[in-house]
């Protein structure tokens, strides 16, 4: 089922999008933090997105350009505001579509369904996982967090992606091995050890503290707060010859 985000601060022009959307089997969500539209986004992970321009707080301009520094997610502006610069605005600042209020509901549907055909019908891979406000572009490959773009290596890209999938599981060291052979280059024990400690110290400098944790003879996990790291997910480097400084840290 598809996941539509409505960011409409009317209640009433929200909740009667939600149910029009409910009817035609659509899954959908109001917006209720104005002043966080981005973390209801990362939070909800929609297929799609409905912007209206006049918002409490940032305007739906403001949104689009937050959301298109990390996703592509389709993103259909509906404003009462149709004079052709705020249409040209809207297209140029990343939406895929205007709708105009009043709107017909069918029209709405219509525009939405034939969004989602584009964007979705010939791609069954998730573009998007987030963890924490982090957020992986599974097609592009990149990694976004608070609007900040942080460089990965393909090994640290390939490393993050499986930890993201399978969040709240610990995914063993020779799965993570698999997933770096991938590249057709050759990987051990060590050279895993180095990258996950590289990639831990990139994360923690764009204030992703805490964001991998090790689960002592088994593999890695993601811990779910900064605050939920356990003591003994920390083992002692001591006698662990292929653990490179830093590798038993949290």
């Amino acid at each position: 089922m598809y996941r539509i985000l409505i960011v409409e601060d009317d209640a009433g022009i929200a909740g009667a999008m939600k149910k029009r959307m409910e009817a035609w089997d659509l899954e959908a969500r109001c917006v209720e933090d104005f002043h966080n539209v981005l973390a209801e986004f990362s939070d909800y992970a929609p297929h799609l997105i409905l912007m209206d321009i006049s918002l409490p707080f940032f305007n739906g301009y403001h949104w689009c350009s937050e959301i298109r520094k990390a996703s592509k997610v389709p993103i259909i502006f509906v404003s009462s505001a149709s004079d052709n610069m705020n249409i040209v605005m809207a297209i140029q600042m990343g939406g895929d579509d205007f709708i105009t209020k009043p709107f017909d509901p069918s029209v709405l549907i219509a525009k939405i369904q034939a969004v989602l055909r584009r964007t979705y019908d010939y791609s069954s891979q998730v573009p998007i996982l987030e963890h924490r406000g982090a957020m992986l572009n599974v097609a592009e490959a990149t990694l976004t967090y608070r609007g900040e773009a942080i460089g990965l290596t393909k090994n640290e890209y390939r490393i993050l992606q499986a930890l993201m999938e399978q969040k709240g599981k610990v995914v063993s060291r020779e799965r993570l091995m698999e997933k770096l052979w991938e590249g057709d280059c050759y990987v051990d024990e060590n050279t895993l050890s180095v990258n996950v400690n590289r990639l831990r110290k990139k994360l923690d400098a764009h204030g992703l503290t805490d964001f991998i944790a090790t689960k002592v003879g088994m593999g890695y996990r993601l811990v779910t707060e900064e605050s939920e790291a356990p003591r003994a997910d920390r083992p002692s480097n001591r006698g662990s010859a292929n653990l490179t400084e830093g590798e038993g840290k949290v």
